[in-house]
């Protein structure tokens, strides 16, 4: 990102001594290896070719692309082993994203945790190989900088709030000022513990699919685990897919459900970690629920275009483009008028995107790889865009 022109979206409430960072992730980085183009999965004793492949930082560092492309000073915890793969991460995200890696650790004969994605039919699957860090979270970030905000998955057996070793660095930050935007993965067992909704006293916000709502709420719609949500966090959102998302901020009184784009997706993978950094940005910098939910979607459904985790976070260049070309077209349908309606709040913002604002394909992992090429950019980002077919 240091070639690039940093759009800042939180420009206007900057202050001096304000926290030195935006937001702080913390957890687990994975290599990933990512093959796309495949008709259909191999059977057993055969094998297929993919037509692409991408490496890069996975795993945490989707929601730390996602964020620094968006703008934030981001600073992210993590262990990295000394092997090649851990050096390839350290590297994409230090020098090519822009991410302080201060409070991360190298660790000598600690294998990098590998994950190799295969995408087939607009869905993914994944193979993992990994193990755990030499050291508590906690001990190795030591004094967590101060920030505005925490992103970070809930976890039933790691709880907030009752000094985990795992959890202490985040108590820390809160009690600093940062406000916690939490998130959760599947749960396996299927137990789905009302042991993780204790832990939303701690948050500020809460952003899970509706898979997960409903069973953590043990509720039967959307739009029930909302409710139920919002009882407990400030801010409580819910994604569901091709059905767009709903969220409810009791700190303003506002209540929003937004549809999801009609996009061709061709892999989810991260899609999730662009949404809450697209909710982070617009809650840090105060804009109208609405606005917040519309962004996210919008970022979300620009990364599904796109293969691969952080490979496909967008930047505001991308954003810039997309409302540009959205602009320029005729609005002869009532889901063109749609469209233009929802996302006229950007013509403010986009007007001070400057022309050389970060792109997916400018400071991205992608450079390294051979992932699926972009669309013929246009001349004036041509010089941003270089990708190896």
């Amino acid at each position: 990102m240091p070639h690039d022109q940093v759009f800042d979206p939180l420009a206007s409430i900057r202050h001096v001594g304000d926290p030195e960072v935006d937001v702080f992730v913390q957890g687990t980085v994975f290599l990933d290896i990512i093959f796309t183009g495949l008709a259909a999965m191999p059977k057993s004793g055969t094998e297929v070719w993919a037509e692409g492949m991408g490496s890069c930082p996975g795993g945490i560092a989707n929601l730390g692309v996602a964020a620094a492309r968006l703008g934030l000073k981001t600073s992210l915890g993590a262990a990295f082993g000394d092997d090649d793969y851990g050096e390839f991460c350290w590297r994409s995200l230090e020098e090519q994203e822009g991410i302080d890696l201060s409070r991360s650790q190298r660790y000598p004969h600690w294998h990098t945790p590998v994950t190799v994605s295969v995408s087939v039919g607009g869905d993914r699957r994944m193979i993992t190989h990994g193990h755990d860090a030499p050291q508590s979270a906690t001990d190795m970030i030591g004094e967590v900088p101060r920030a505005r905000s925490v992103l970070l998955d809930l976890d039933a057996d790691r709880p907030l709030g009752q000094g985990h070793p795992e959890r202490r660095w985040a108590e820390r930050a809160a009690d600093d000022g940062a406000r916690i935007f939490a998130d959760i993965g599947w749960d396996p067992t299927g137990v789905w513990s009302h042991a993780v909704l204790d832990q939303l006293d701690q948050c500020y916000a809460f952003m899970p699919n509706a898979v997960e709502a409903m069973a953590y709420t043990r509720t039967g719609s959307a739009h029930d685990a909302l409710y139920a949500l919002a009882d407990l966090v400030p801010l409580a959102v819910v994604t569901n897919g091709r059905d767009g998302a709903v969220a409810i901020d009791s700190d303003t009184g506002e209540e929003a459900s937004v549809p999801a784009l009609r996009v061709e997706a061709i892999d989810p993978t991260g899609a999730g970690d662009v949404f809450d950094a697209g909710m982070l940005v617009g809650t840090l910098a105060g804009w109208p629920l609405l606005d917040r939910m519309n962004f996210s979607t919008l970022c979300s459904s620009l990364a599904v275009q796109e293969f691969g985790g952080s490979l496909a976070a967008p930047g505001w260049g991308d954003i810039a483009d997309w409302w540009h070309r959205v602009r320029r077209q005729p609005t002869s349908n009532a889901a063109a008028r749609s469209v233009q309606r929802r996302f006229a709040f950007l013509d403010d913002l986009v007007a001070e995107v400057p022309p050389g604002a970060v792109r997916r394909a400018a400071a991205t992992i992608a450079q390294l790889s051979d992932a699926q090429a972009p669309p013929a950019p246009s001349p004036v980002i041509t010089a941003l865009t270089q990708e190896t077919p």
